[in-house]
């Protein structure tokens, strides 16, 4: 594999990788950055469901169900570090609940509700058409 950089061992092929490193080891510990990544697979998550009602609207119901099963699979991962978190907890005690938690875990709540509309929406518009 060719690298784009290589900086104290690590090896890099993009900026993005750089940064997610930089962040990872020196902005963000533990709770914070699990509660980025909830919010991260989960706005994904949410992103794709609009889109996938937006593509049924249009009658594109094989790109809806893509975008389903996309947002899907971020979702999944969001549950993945949500899941994480809570075995911490289990392990280690109460966890300290901040305002970047509280806000990933509404990002979860609404990416839940987002994906049952969804598919209802979808299925009206296939109803419909």
């Amino acid at each position: 594999m060719k690298y784009y950089f290589s900086l104290l061992g690590y090896h890099f092929e993009n900026e993005f990788d750089i940064m997610t490193m930089y962040i990872k080891e020196n902005i963000m510990e533990g709770l914070e950055l699990l509660s980025f990544q909830m919010i991260s697979f989960n706005g994904s998550a949410r992103s794709c469901f609009v889109e996938a009602i937006q593509a049924a609207k249009e009658g594109d119901f094989e790109r809806a169900e893509q975008l389903m099963a996309e947002g899907e699979e971020q979702f999944v991962e969001g549950h993945r570090v949500h899941a994480q978190l809570i075995q911490q907890e289990a392990q280690n005690g109460a966890t300290q609940v901040n305002l970047l938690l509280i806000h990933a875990e509404d990002q979860m709540m609404s990416a839940e509700v987002l994906k049952i509309m969804a598919t209802e929406l979808i299925d009206i518009h296939k109803k419909i058409q």
